[in-house]
C-alpha cells in the first residue's frame, strides 16, 4: 500500500496547515514516493571524488569574524585563560596517580615566556596555520619566463644561482654579510609573529582565525531557549509515525528549515523501505466473552486530547496479526521468572491470553511477549500501571505530570535484543530492491498476537480475575489506591475470564522511510565523519520522546550554521542526522549503517544520540557510551552550568556519583557501536522522580510547558553540551579520545558486573570458568594506552618548540595517531580480516552466537533485557545459556580480540 494511504482513517492536516510555521518560499513538498533519493544521495553517501583534501596547513578564511574572547581582568584570570585556551587544565581532577589525558593534563606555566607560548596555544589548537612554506618557495626574477614550476631547490640558493657575478669592488664583507642575515632573520621572525596574531590588532590584516575557545564560547552563549521552544511547537503540531504523511511533512519542514538557517554543504532525504505495520480501525478489539456474566469490551483507544488534531490508535509496533482466545491469566511485568513462578503454582498457561504490566520485573516490551510465548500463551496485553508511571506516583494529566487512567503506552515489539533494523533485511540495506526474507518465524518478530492496554481498560481485567486461581505475591500487586490489594493469576475453566483478542494491523514490506542529512565538509579530513543523531518520528505528538532531542537538534544545526556563514569549518565533516523508524527496530539508522558499513568503518570517527533529550522540571544528566569518551564528557560538563547558574553539570554529577556506563540497547547508537565499531556516546536529562506519559498522546507540547521544562532552561543546556561534545571531536587537531579510560572500565566495572553474573547463573563458590585473562588483557592495555597517548605530548612539545608551526611530518604523524585511536573500537569488532577475507571469510560467520548481527568483543545488549548492557557479550551470552565449556572458549575469543587491537596500537 502507498504511504501516502497507510493513514487513511486518520485525518491529516493539509501540506500549507501542517508546516504552518515554514517560510513561504516552500513550495516544492513531492509526494511520498516523490523523493528524488538517487540525486539526493549525492554528496552524502560516500564518494571519493567528492573529497577535496586541503593540505594541514591550509590558509585560513580571510573572512571577518565576530568571535572574540571575553575580557578577562586580573593577572591570574588572564593566566588561566590563556592556559584555558590551551585546554591544558584539567577540569575532571581525576586521582593525580593516574594517567591524565594529555590534552587535559594541568600545565606548569609561569615564566613570562610560558604565559607567551600559552597565547600561541590558542592558534595552534586550531591547526588553521597560514602556509608557512610559501616563505621559501623559490621565486623567479623578473626577467624569467620560464613557465615551469619552481625548482625545489630553496629559495636561496636559487637566486644567489641566478643573479649575475659581482664585480669584486661590490662585494660585501663577511661581517656586513652577516649583519644583513641577522636583519633578514628578524625580518623573518617578525612576519611570522604577525601571521600568528602575537601582535594585537593586526587581525584584519593578516586574515581571521578561529581559535578554538572563540568557538565554544560562541555555541553556549548562542543556544536560543525560545528557537527550541518554536521548533517544538511545530513538531508537536500533528502525529508523525514513521513512514506517514504527518513525517514525510515534518520531514520536509526540517530539510527546508536545515537548507535555510543551517547554511550546511549538503542537505538530503535519503529513502528506505521497509517491513512496517499500522493500525486500522476495526481491526483490533480485547473482550471477555465468558463467563456471560462478565462480558464486557474494551474502549481501547485513549480519550480525544485535542479535537482539533488528529491522534493514532492503540497497536504494537510491528505485532503479529492474529485473532486468538483463551483463559486469562496475570504474569506480573511478563519474566521469565514470573512465568516460572505460574507454572510452579500449577497455573495453566498453555493455551492462555496473558496481561502483564509495563516495566517492573522485565523492562523490553517485545521478550515479555516472547516469555509468554514461551510459556505457552497465544497472545499477550502489555497494561500501563498506575503504580508505575500514573495516578499512584502523584497528580495525572491535567493537574499534574503523571500518566492519566486512559492513556496507554504504544511501542515496537521487534526483539531488538536479537536483531536490528529491518527484519525482512538482516545484515543488509532495505533498498527498493533488496531481497526479503519472509516475516513468519523471523527472529526479529514476536510470534503471537499482542496489545497495548490502559489502566481504565486493564483494572476490569484484573477485577475480573479476583478469586481464580492463585493469590500471587505481593510484589506482583499494583493498582491505584482505590484498587483492591489481592491479586489473582486466573485459571483455567471455573468461570474464569475467556479473552477474545483481535489484532489484524495492516502490513507493508516495502514502506518508505525518510532519514534528513545534513552535512559540514570538515577542513583536514573531509573523509571522517562525527555523526550526530536523533530519531524524528514518534507513535503520536511525540513531545518528550523523541520532540524535545529533535527540537535541539534544529537549533544546533541553525547555530553550526552561523558559524559557517563567519568562515568557520571543522577539521573533519559533520553530519546531522535526522533518523526514521527508530520507534519501529531502530530502522532508520540501522539501515543507514548496513548501507555504508564498509565506509563507516574506515571513516567513522564518532556518533553523538540523543532520544528523550529533557523531562521533568528538575533533571538529571545521564550518559552511557564507549568509554573513550569520558574525559571529553567531563570537560564538557565542567564548562555547563544548570539553567540558574548556581552548579556546572560535573559537580552534580559528582554529588549524584553518576556512572558512565556501557551500551545496551534501545536507540539509535547501536549499529553504528555494535555493528560499524564507530565509537558512540548517548545522552539527555532524565526526569528523576518525575515521569510523563510515555508513548502517549497525552505526551504534547502543552505538557513540556507545563512540567516539563517551562522556560526550556534545560533543553538550552543540552544543547550546549551537545554542540561542545562535538566540538570535542571535531575540531581539536588531537581526538581526545582516551584508551586509558576503556582499560580502567574493563577491569574495573565491566569485569565485576560479568562475574556476579556469573555467579548468580553458576554459583557464587565456584563458577567453573577462568575469567582471569580478561583481567590480563586490560592490563597489557592498559600499558598499551600509557605508551600510545605519550604522543600527544611529543606532539606538543615539538610543534612548541617550533614557534608554534606543525611541519609535515608531525602533521602526518597527528592524523596517523588520530586514525588510530578513533580506529580502536572498530578494531575490537568481531569481522573476517586479512587471511580470513582471502579464504572466503563472510560477515555472516562472525558475531555473537545466534545474534550475528552484533559484532563487539565489549558491548551488547543483553539477550533477556534488550535495554540493558552484556559487557563481554561473548562470554555473557554463553553464561546466560548455561555452557562453561562455551564460556570458556569465548573468553579465550575475547582476549584474541582485544590482542589483535592492542597490536594496532602498537603498530
Amino acid at each position: 500500500m502507498d504511504s501516502a494511504d497507510k493513514y487513511g482513517h486518520i485525518p491529516i492536516p493539509t501540506y500549507d496547515e501542517a508546516t504552518s510555521l515554514r517560510p513561504s518560499s516552500s513550495q516544492n513538498l513531492r509526494g511520498p514516493h516523490e523523493v528524488s533519493d538517487d540525486a539526493e544521495r549525492q554528496g552524502l553517501l560516500p564518494n571519493e571524488s567528492r573529497y577535496r583534501p586541503p593540505t594541514v596547513e591550509s590558509p585560513r578564511s580571510s573572512q571577518d569574524s565576530d568571535l572574540r574572547l571575553p575580557e578577562v581582568t586580573g593577572e591570574g584570570d588572564e593566566e588561566r585563560r590563556q592556559i584555558e585556551e590551551l585546554d591544558y587544565l584539567d577540569p575532571s581532577a581525576p586521582d593525580p596517580a593516574q594517567r591524565q589525558s594529555r590534552l587535559y593534563h594541568r600545565a606548569r606555566l609561569r615564566s613570562k615566556f610560558s604565559q607567551h607560548l600559552s597565547s600561541l596555544g590558542a592558534t595552534l589548537s586550531s591547526i588553521r596555520l597560514p602556509s608557512f612554506r610559501s616563505l621559501y618557495t623559490p621565486v623567479a626574477t623578473e626577467t624569467s619566463t620560464d613557465p615551469t614550476p619552481p625548482s625545489t631547490d630553496s629559495w636561496l640558493t636559487r637566486t644567489i644561482r641566478r643573479f649575475p657575478t659581482v664585480p669584486e669592488q661590490y662585494r660585501m664583507s663577511a661581517g656586513t654579510a652577516a649583519r644583513l642575515c641577522g636583519l633578514l632573520s628578524i625580518a623573518i621572525l617578525i612576519y611570522v609573529l604577525f601571521i600568528l596574531d602575537v601582535f594585537p590588532g593586526n587581525a584584519r590584516f593578516m586574515g581571521t582565525r578561529f581559535d578554538p575557545e572563540s568557538v565554544r564560547a560562541y555555541v553556549q552563549d548562542n543556544v536560543d531557549a525560545m528557537r527550541i521552544e518554536d521548533y517544538l511547537a511545530h513538531i508537536t503540531g500533528y502525529d508523525h509515525v514513521a513512514g506517514s504523511k504527518g513525517d514525510l511533512y515534518l520531514a520536509e519542514y526540517m530539510k527546508e528549515q536545515w537548507l535555510e538557517e543551517g547554511n550546511l554543504d549538503d542537505v538530503a532525504l535519503l529513502s528506505y523501505y521497509v517491513y512496517l505495520n499500522y493500525p486500522t480501525p476495526d481491526g483490533r478489539s480485547v473482550e471477555i466473552v465468558k463467563p456471560e456474566s462478565k462480558k464486557w469490551r474494551a474502549i481501547l483507544e485513549e480519550e480525544v486530547v485535542d479535537p482539533n488534531r488528529q491522534q493514532t490508535l492503540a497497536w504494537h509496533g510491528n505485532s503479529k496479526n492474529g485473532e486468538v482466545e483463551g483463559h486469562l491469566v496475570y504474569a506480573n511485568g511478563g519474566s521469565r521468572e514470573d512465568f516460572d513462578w505460574l507454572k510452579k503454582q500449577g497455573v495453566q498457561l498453555n493455551g492462555s491470553i496473558a496481561l502483564m504490566r509495563y516495566y517492573s520485573t522485565q523492562g523490553d516490551r517485545a521478550l515479555k511477549i516472547k516469555a509468554a510465548e514461551e510459556a505457552g500463551c497465544v497472545g499477550a496485553l502489555i497494561y500501563s500501571d498506575p503504580s508505575d508511571d500514573g495516578s499512584a506516583k502523584g497528580a495525572v494529566w491535567p493537574d499534574g505530570p503523571w500518566r492519566p487512567d486512559d492513556s496507554l503506552q504504544r511501542g515496537g515489539v521487534s526483539m531488538m535484543s536479537f536483531l536490528v533494523g529491518d527484519p525482512l533485511t538482516p545484515g543488509y540495506a532495505s533498498t527498493l530492491d533488496a531481497t526479503r526474507i519472509s516475516k513468519d518465524d523471523n527472529v526479529g518478530l514476536t510470534k503471537i498476537p499482542s496489545l497495548p492496554l490502559a489502566w481504565r481498560d486493564a483494572k476490569v481485567l484484573l477485577q475480573a480475575l479476583q478469586g481464580h486461581g492463585k493469590q500471587v505475591p505481593k510484589n506482583w500487586v499494583g493498582g491505584s489506591q482505590d484498587f483492591g490489594n489481592e491479586w489473582f493469576s486466573g485459571e483455567e475453566g471455573n468461570d474464569g475470564p475467556v479473552v477474545h483478542l483481535r489484532n489484524l494491523n495492516d502490513e507493508n514490506e516495502l514502506q518508505q522511510i525518510w532519514n534528513l542529512h545534513g552535512m559540514i565538509e570538515g577542513l583536514e579530513q573531509p573523509k571522517k565523519k562525527i555523526i550526530v543523531g536523533n530519531h524524528r518520528d514518534s507513535w503520536c505528538f511525540g513531545a518528550v520522546d523523541p520532540g524535545s532531542g529533535s527540537a535541539v537538534m534544529m537549533e544546533m544545526v541553525r547555530i553550526f550554521g552561523e558559524l559557517r556563514k563567519l568562515g568557520w569549518r571543522p577539521l573533519r565533516t559533520i553530519e546531522f542526522v535526522s533518523w526514521d523508524a527508530e520507534e519501529y527496530n531502530l530502522v532508520g539508522s540501522t539501515e543507514y549503517v548496513e548501507d555504508n558499513l564498509d565506509y563507516l568503518r574506515v571513516n567513522g570517527m564518532a556518533y553523538l544520540n540523543v532520544d528523550v533529550g529533557v523531562y521533568g522540571p528538575d533533571p538529571l544528566f545521564q550518559a552511557s557510551g564507549s568509554p573513550v569518551w569520558q574525559p571529553s564528557l567531563l570537560h564538557v560538563l565542567d564548562r555547563t552550568s544548570t539553567p540558574d547558574g548556581n552548579n556546572t553539570l560535573r559537580e552534580i554529577w559528582d554529588q549524584k556519583q553518576s556512572q558512565f556506563d556501557g551500551l545496551g540497547a534501545g536507540s539509535d547508537y547501536v549499529a553504528f557501536q555494535d555493528i560499524a565499531g564507530t565509537s558512540s556516546i548517548d545522552f539527555g536529562f532524565g526526569g528523576g522522580d518525575h515521569g510523563f506519559p510515555y508513548h502517549s498522546c497525552h505526551e504534547t507540547f502543552d505538557w513540556v510547558k507545563r512540567f516539563g521544562d517551562p522556560d526550556f532552561g534545560w533543553h538550552r543546556t543540552l544543547a550546549q553540551v551537545w554542540a561542545l561534545l562535538i566540538l570535542e571531536i571535531a575540531d581539536r587537531p588531537i581526538v581526545p579520545f582516551d584508551v586509558k579510560s576503556y582499560a580502567e572500565k574493563m577491569k574495573g566495572q565491566y569485569f565485576d558486573e560479568l562475574r556476579k553474573f556469573a555467579e548468580n547463573k553458576l554459583g557464587k563458590r565456584d563458577i567453573g570458568i577462568d575469567l582471569q585473562p580478561l583481567i590480563d588483557i586490560a592490563e597489557e592495555l592498559s600499558s598499551c594506552a600509557d605508551e600510545f597517548h605519550r604522543f600527544e605530548d611529543l606532539w606538543t612539545l615539538n610543534v612548541f618548540g617550533s614557534g608554534g608551526l606543525e611541519n609535515s611530518h608531525f602533521a602526518m604523524k597527528r592524523i596517523e595517531y588520530n586514525n588510530k585511536v578513533t580506529n580502536f573500537e572498530r578494531d575490537l569488532l568481531d569481522i573476517p580480516t586479512g587471511d580470513e577475507l582471502k579464504d572466503g571469510g563472510k560477515e555472516k560467520d562472525h558475531g555473537l552466537p545466534g545474534r550475528q548481527q552484533f559484532k563487539h568483543a565489549i558491548f551488547a545488549p543483553k539477550m533477556w533485557d534488550g535495554y540493558g548492557t552484556a559487557y563481554y557479550p561473548f562470554v555473557w551470552d554463553a553464561i546466560e545459556r548455561g555452557d562453561k565449556e562455551e564460556a570458556q572458549r569465548a573468553v579465550e575469543k575475547t582476549v584474541g580480540i582485544i590482542r589483535v587491537a592492542i597490536d594496532r596500537l602498537k603498530d
